[in-house]
């Protein structure tokens, strides 16, 4: 046990986490020959080869199956020990945190963070730069930046996922529209519009599926490339956009737009947070993951591992 040091601990939950050596050395900023030579300690320790490699990365056996549990367990409770002498005061602390947003997120999410903000941390500063999905975990493991918002599921062993709020879609129009009123439209008044929608990895398929199911494609005068270019386009013509339901309130009180409920099932979208696995993480970020689920989040639990 003298040679069986709380880094192996952490080697070994990160590698189970990951599956990957690259981002197990990325999360705890060392070389990938120093994981491998900590898995080499814990194969001699064990007597198990713990991981096999495969196509898809490593494969944890029975024996690391096994393991995984209470060393996670026991990694957890040191980690809260020592969490006690070296935690993150927000209330003083001169630090930039780096977030990868949407455009949707930049409108619709950022205020919300930037007015408790002040009031929980106000020597803190946010840098945000543009959401760029595909690369967004690894400048995580980089440490390049602490967290991202995204609605896609992000399948990467990088980055742990700590869901926000699911929310759905509603149809935006302009105010004076010559033909839909009220605040809802039928499937029929829906088919006989024109329509705009955004195209990207932005995770919001949901409107494009929707009529592409109900033969409605043909219908799409326009693609864009960001949510924030909808209002401007919408309140100046007869165009119908799908617009997730927060961002559309947004949208609403600051143009001449209004919104209508659908009559179409739409897959509702997932927001989460993506940060760091629990155990790589500074008091800071955790400490910012914790500011942006408390603030953003629909109050339901969730688990951050």
């Amino acid at each position: 046990m003298r040679e069986f040091d709380l880094n192996l601990v952490r080697t070994f939950v990160l590698l189970y986490e990951t599956r990957s050596v690259t981002a197990t050395a990325e999360s705890m900023h060392v070389t990938q020959p120093t994981i491998s030579y900590g898995l080499q300690k814990l194969r001699r320790r064990f007597g198990d080869e713990l991981f096999r490699r495969s196509s898809r990365g490593l494969v944890p056996t029975t024996t690391a199956r096994q393991l995984y549990e209470p060393l996670h367990a026991a990694l957890s409770g040191i980690e809260a020990a020592v969490s006690g002498a070296r935690t993150f005061d927000p209330a003083a602390a001169h630090t930039t945190f780096t977030l990868c947003l949407s455009d949707l997120g930049e409108v619709s999410l950022l205020p919300r963070l930037m007015a408790a903000l002040p009031r929980q941390a106000p020597g803190v500063t946010l840098r945000v730069r543009p959401l760029d999905v595909a690369n967004a975990p690894g400048q995580v493991g980089r440490g390049e930046i602490d967290a991202f918002i995204a609605s896609p599921l992000i399948g990467s062993r990088r980055v742990t996922r700590i869901p926000l709020f699911t929310e759905d879609y509603v149809g935006m129009v302009c105010i004076g529209h010559p033909r839909l009123r009220g605040d809802r439209v039928s499937a029929a008044e829906l088919a006989a519009e024109r329509h705009v929608t955004v195209f990207g990895p932005t995770g919001h398929e949901g409107p494009r599926r929707a009529l592409t199911e109900q033969g409605l494609l043909h219908r799409v005068a326009l693609e864009v490339t960001r949510f924030a270019a909808l209002p401007y386009l919408v309140r100046q013509s007869d165009l119908v956009a799908m617009v997730p339901r927060n961002v559309a309130e947004v949208f609403a009180a600051e143009h001449r737009v209004r919104l209508l409920e659908l009559p179409l099932e739409i897959e509702p979208v997932h927001v989460s947070v993506y940060a760091r696995h629990s155990h790589a993480r500074s008091p800071a970020q955790h400490w910012l993951v914790a500011f942006m689920r408390d603030v953003l989040g629909d109050g339901a639990a969730v688990t951050d591992s």
